[in-house]
């Protein structure tokens, strides 16, 4: 569907309210109307009547993993780059993503299907593509321990990056103490014993002063990519402060509520996991995203590993509007990663838009990526019409 579009009869959420009854008419990439006129009285070429469904901006995903499930479908079982892309793509698509940023880890946890040369591998392959649907996203995490900064620093070089986090993964160091990391990568990530044992040698050996000079060089990598940064697993004040100090912008899965709200307090962009607030909870007894949000601690939801999470996070009831939930999976992850084009219904905003039946288990029946029609399910209907010659 190309040209001039509308999308009518519908719940068309705002970033500021929901226009009941309305309408959202596209021309080219962009939106260049918002009114309530019935689909029954236009004469525009094509119209998509959404019968009472939620029409909202296409989602942004600032982290997602779930392509490295794409990757790896089973234990030694690899698909090809380009096909796990194409899958992951489609995939978040159909959960309303059309802004994807994918968390790729650099990292050598081979065990885990993470290598430093298999994260070039991924980041090349989103850095090239051209046949996705979506608009997808390099989101380098770097773990200190590795000392991938020279890995990321090359694709910096070759393909470019989008976002830029920091994180080390390390038993009685963020989300794990030792008990749970070594639980977690032996029982849910299948590694041998001995992996996990070396491993954790190589991360508890960094000592604070090692640790901030990797800091300020992926600071500095940052800096020079001209995207934002990112904090991974604050778990105290001290911790956001630490990394505010060296430039971060953004505080992933703050661990608890004095992280949170010290990163709220620096005006940093607190980033939580969409499954947590789905599911009522951390998985590791950490800081809830519903009691964060309940405190006014949270920002922007993404997806972590479960894209269907993100599309369902709106339509929790947190007791707030429905454009202030939708709000933190389009227009606050589009800003906080400096796209002001998008994840906003408004005028002169790029036309990403998704029909949502919020009926039971949030579904999508339409995705329009900058005006394109890329995902049609479901049951509303399209009407072709011509425009009335003149004087007719």
């Amino acid at each position: 569907m190309t040209g001039i579009a509308e999308i009518g009869n519908a719940r068309v959420v705002t970033p500021s309210g929901v226009v009941d009854g309305g309408r959202v008419v596209i021309a080219g990439d962009r939106i260049v109307r918002i009114d309530r006129v019935s689909v029954n009285d236009s004469s525009r070429s094509t119209t998509v009547d959404a019968d009472g469904r939620v029409v909202m901006p296409g989602i942004v995903d600032l982290h997602g993993d779930d392509i490295e499930h794409h990757r790896s479908p089973r234990s030694n079982a690899g698909v090809d780059t380009r096909t796990a892309l194409t899958a992951a793509d489609r995939a978040n698509l159909l959960n309303g993503v059309t802004t994807k940023f994918h968390a790729v880890a650099f990292e050598e946890s081979p065990d885990d299907g993470r290598t430093l040369r298999t994260a070039e591998t991924v980041a090349a392959e989103i850095g090239r593509e051209e046949y996705t649907l979506g608009d997808n996203r390099l989101h380098a995490r770097c773990e200190l321990a590795d000392e991938s900064a020279d890995a990321v620093e090359g694709v910096i070089e070759r393909f470019g990056i989008d976002l830029l986090s920091v994180m080390h993964h390390a038993p009685g160091d963020g989300q794990y103490d030792d008990e749970e990391f070594e639980r977690h990568y032996v029982e849910d990530r299948n590694w041998p014993a001995e992996t996990v044992d070396a491993v954790v040698k190589t991360r508890q050996s960094l000592d604070r002063a090692d640790r901030d000079d990797r800091i300020r060089r992926i600071a500095e990598l940052a800096r020079r990519a001209g995207v934002p940064l990112a904090s991974h697993d604050d778990e105290s004040a001290r911790d956001v402060e630490r990394m505010a100090n060296h430039g971060t912008d953004i505080s992933e899965y703050p661990l608890t509520r004095e992280a949170a709200r010290r990163a709220s307090d620096l005006d940093l962009v607190t980033v939580m996991g969409a499954p947590n607030l789905v599911r009522g909870g951390s998985l590791w007894d950490n800081l809830s995203a519903r009691e964060a949000v309940d405190d006014g601690l949270v920002d922007v939801l993404c997806a972590d590993y479960h894209p269907p999470s993100l599309l369902a996070a709106p339509f929790v009831d947190t007791d707030e509007p429905l454009s202030t939930r939708v709000n933190r999976v389009t227009r606050n992850p589009a800003a906080a990663a400096g796209l002001d084009d998008r994840g906003r219904i408004e005028v002169g905003a790029r036309a990403d838009l998704i029909v949502v039946d919020p009926d039971g288990t949030p579904t999508v029946e339409r995705v329009f990526v900058a005006g394109r029609e890329a995902v049609r399910t479901g049951h509303t209907a399209t009407t072709e019409r011509r425009t009335p010659p003149a004087g007719s």
